[in-house]
């Protein structure tokens, strides 16, 4: 079956309730960062519910906490179809969907009514018609609309399936996004989500914006455009994610780690395909961690196995009262 009509069925029986986990808590999990509480570290990473459709549902597969979209402000179609691949044999998936999704106006409507019972991240990008030079504007009118229905927001300009987007992680394109954001709101926990593709110095410029702007966190890593890593390239293009990207993405994750404040929340996610996994990432600096691909070959119940893996380990535990 086709990669995206496989994941449209698992999200339309998710979404009924028709299948279910199993919700993972206890003293061993719970987490308080930047003024929130997490039952447990472990989170449904953007890109599995874009467009808001299960949010009351994620908690009962075990989910710490969710972050939905990535929504634009415009409704957008993506990429021609197909745009999503399995590489099971390496537990991996490619995929160059290009931010479909329903728009702001839209799943601000379904936010709103939702009651999903844990932590809610808004995962937002760059309307593909949008030129570079307005992207602050378009990043603006979405987090405006959206900025009381999240526990936390993320600016995405690290999806490589969205032409020119990676240039938003240069510093100066950053830096006029996030200052319209505070302008629109100071208060609300800002994440930057990078890629595992980024060399030393652009994590440098990255680190400094951090620091700059007081921004809560970063989220590392999004999907790579590098096959080096593939007994062989499958030729698809599009962005890997999977086991064959964890050592690339906890790279990036130690470099952030080292570059930015012990008070700045690092979320890791890429590679992740058993607890002991999430719990490397945890050591090497991570806060919280995020899943997708792995949940993809796991079954319903692997999240909350992740959950209970971390438990086991009885890990350190950062906890941050602020914003």
């Amino acid at each position: 079956m086709d990669a995206e009509t496989a994941h449209h069925l698992g999200m339309t029986a998710i979404s009924k309730g028709w299948v279910k986990g199993r919700r993972v808590e206890g003293a061993g999990l719970k987490r308080t960062l930047f003024g929130v509480d997490f039952p447990n570290p472990v989170g449904l990473a953007a890109g599995f519910d874009k467009n808001a459709l299960a949010l009351d549902r994620w908690k009962d597969f075990g989910f710490g906490f969710v972050e939905v979209g990535t929504i634009t402000r415009h409704a957008q179609p993506g990429n021609p179809r197909p745009r999503l691949f399995r590489l099971p044999d390496q537990k991996a998936l490619i995929n160059r969907m290009g931010f479909n999704n329903d728009g702001a106006d839209a799943i601000a409507k379904r936010i709103e009514a939702a009651q999903p019972g844990i932590p809610l991240g808004i995962n937002l990008g760059k309307s593909k018609v949008t030129e570079l030079e307005d992207a602050a504007e378009d990043y603006a009118y979405s987090y405006k609309l959206l900025k009381e229905m999240g526990d936390y927001f993320v600016v995405n300009v690290s999806s490589p399936n969205t032409p020119g987007l990676r240039e938003l992680q240069d510093k100066d394109h950053l830096v006029k996004i996030f200052w319209r954001l505070r302008e629109i709101d100071s208060r609300k926990p800002l994440f930057v989500k990078i890629a595992p593709d980024l060399t030393e110095e652009a994590v440098d410029d990255i680190a400094s914006v951090v620091e700059d702007f007081g921004l809560t966190g970063v989220i590392a890593t999004n999907t790579t455009i590098q096959r080096s890593m593939l007994p062989s390239d499958p030729g698809q293009q599009g962005g890997l994610s999977g086991a064959p990207v964890r050592d690339l993405s906890n790279q990036m994750l130690r470099w952030i780690r080292e570059r930015v404040s012990a008070e700045t929340v690092v979320i890791g996610v890429g590679g992740i395909t058993s607890a002991e996994h999430a719990i490397e990432k945890l050591q090497n600096g991570a806060d919280l961690v995020q899943v997708y691909s792995g949940w993809v070959y796991g079954g319903p119940e692997w999240p909350a196995e992740i959950a209970e893996g971390i438990r086991d380990a009885k890990l350190p535990t950062k906890t941050s009262q602020g914003e």
